[in-house]
């Protein structure tokens, strides 16, 4: 069982940063590959960004050099930080986690707003 709680979204100026974080608990978390969703309102979801149990880290094109995701395997927190936000980056961003192997999602967090004003 896993649970993870997102934190840090807020409303920032295009331009500005946001730290997401992605706290998770549970057993065997190291083993698992976690990343980030987004939702827009009348969009479709979208994959934002991941990293796997070995540090390797995999991006949307969007992202453009933006984004970087990183992962505290002491404090069990994945980090998403975001640079040069823009109002396109509007969204519910939700953390997940997933064995490597699996294409399907196993656990997800509750969301985080984050919203850029222009």
């Amino acid at each position: 069982q896993v649970q993870l709680v997102e934190s840090g979204g807020g409303l920032v100026q295009a331009g500005g940063s946001l730290r997401l974080s992605c706290a998770a608990s549970g057993s065997g978390l190291s083993t698992y590959v976690i990343g980030w969703y987004r939702q827009a309102p009348g969009k479709q979801r979208e994959l934002v960004a991941d990293i796997t149990p070995g540090g390797s880290t995999n991006y949307a094109g969007f992202v453009k050099g933006r984004f970087t995701i990183s992962r505290d395997n002491v404090k069990n927190t994945v980090y998403l930080q975001m640079n040069s936000l823009k109002p396109e980056d509007t969204a519910v961003y939700y953390c997940y986690a997933k064995l490597p192997l699996l294409t399907r999602v196993q656990y997800w967090g509750q969301g985080t707003q984050v919203t850029v004003s222009p």
